[in-house]
């Protein structure tokens, strides 16, 4: 089986429920087809970067899954019947793209990860400058008054 990543994007005028059940429909048809769903994300609506069919929002969802070669044309047909879908694209992933895919899921690239990165310089930074106060400290003691 191959993998395949796909986006598909719903007309904004739809309600929230409406695109959640026909998303659970494709996913079912996905599944009956044969296909085993990796993961699911809903970006929910999004402006979209041009106008089409005098649509300026939409719905985001993106699929990855694995599955015999012949379920994406099957896919594709029940696509382009529904009228609530805007457009589809649908990506067959290389080992690479998989890999990169798995390690963004668990956190090793993106987002995750420079903020967790940020966190890590900051406290290390925090420790420096402790260890630094502590041999500014040690090395030049406070001056002792003398009595006279």
């Amino acid at each position: 089986m191959a993998s395949y990543e796909n986006v598909l994007i719903f007309t904004g005028t739809l309600d929230l429920e409406t695109v959640k059940t026909a998303i659970g429909s494709y996913r079912e048809s996905l599944q009956s087809l044969g296909a085993e769903i990796i993961h699911e994300d809903f970006w929910g609506l999004r402006p979209l970067a041009y106008p089409i069919d005098k649509h300026t929002t939409g719905y985001y969802i993106v699929t990855e899954y694995q599955a015999p070669t012949n379920t994406v044309a099957r896919m594709e047909v029940l696509y382009k019947r529904d009228e609530r879908i805007l457009r589809f694209l649908t990506v067959s992933l290389d080992k690479f793209a998989v890999d990169y895919n798995a390690r963004k899921r668990n956190g090793l690239i993106g987002r995750k990860q420079k903020a967790s990165a940020e966190e890590a310089s900051t406290e290390e930074t925090i420790a420096a400058e402790a260890v630094v106060e502590q041999v500014t400290e040690s090395s030049n003691p406070e001056p002792t008054t003398q009595e006279a």
